[in-house]
């Protein structure tokens, strides 16, 4: 059985940006904290895995001092944890506005993918609730709820350990070799790696210049047919799978069947015709 398992920031949608970073300050403002992440501050934040662990970024003695905060560690732990139950509401809420698009061709190919019979999933360390509004904002309802979710705190280290990915594989029965992992970061990408899945990247907002060695395949996004247009640009191909203008199932089926020339470094076989394209596996 094949799956496909998807990222959820950066990949669903471009809620890093927009949706996160507004979310973040506006929490610090309504607990009268001393910080604002500028768009420059959070291109470096994004690279730490999980919004609570982001906070604690901030905790040095000097802060701690300047907030008026607890020393004592324990203590410390229970106000970050308020800050980012808050932060999640504030974040669901502008997901639930409709303000944030989702990105081109990942509904596309779930229903693609859905209807030959793959597994579905969701593997990101973002709270769940979170990855739930993100998840039906960019899939609709229905199709939402032929995924499994794995998110959060359901495994102690985030990305870049493969802890997330591997936890899903194992809960949802499935063969490493057998998974395509959809992300758009270097952590995420090695986590997938980690775990042993097949991973292709969809860059985004702050990873455009990330070093992406070791994905099956680089491009700027999945893409979409007229009418609403979104051509795919190819940023790296070491498996020669050449999609066409914009990335199709039988293109990720690939990456399965040429995994192992993917960790090896190696160049894969041509590119098949369209026509004759392996078909997705069941």
């Amino acid at each position: 059985m094949a799956a496909l398992v998807y990222d959820c920031d950066g990949v669903l949608a471009d809620t890093e940006r927009y949706g996160h970073l507004p979310a973040f300050n506006t929490t610090f403002e309504e607990f009268g904290l001393p910080v604002r992440w500028s768009d420059t501050d959070y291109a470096e934040k994004v690279k730490v895995g999980g919004g609570k662990e982001r906070m604690k970024t901030l905790l040095t003695p000097e802060f701690v001092a300047a907030a008026g905060l607890p020393e004592d560690k324990d203590a410390l732990d229970g106000e970050v944890a308020r800050w980012h139950r808050r932060k999640t509401e504030i974040y669901t809420g502008i997901i639930r506005s409709g303000a944030i698009p989702p990105r081109p061709g990942v509904r596309r190919i779930a229903e693609a993918a859905h209807a030959a019979g793959w597994t579905l999933a969701v593997a990101s360390t973002s709270a769940e609730a979170s990855v739930r509004s993100v998840l039906e904002l960019a899939m609709g309802t229905e199709l939402a709820s032929r995924f499994s979710v794995f998110a959060g705190d359901v495994v102690q280290r985030k990305k870049p350990a493969p802890d997330i990915y591997a936890f899903a594989v194992r809960r949802l029965g499935l063969d490493p070799a057998a998974v395509v992992a959809i992300e758009d970061s270097r952590n995420g990408m090695l986590a997938a790696l980690g775990a042993g899945l097949a991973c292709a990247v969809t860059t985004s907002a702050y990873t455009g210049e990330e070093d992406f060695a070791g994905a099956s395949l680089v491009v700027t996004s999945l893409g979409d047919p007229p009418p609403e247009e979104t051509v795919t640009r190819v940023l790296n191909d070491p498996l020669g799978v050449h999609p066409g203008p914009w990335v199709e199932l039988a293109d990720l089926a690939v990456l399965l069947t040429a995994g192992d020339a993917a960790v090896a470094g190696h160049t894969g076989p041509p590119p098949p015709d369209r026509p004759g394209a392996p078909p997705a596996p069941s």
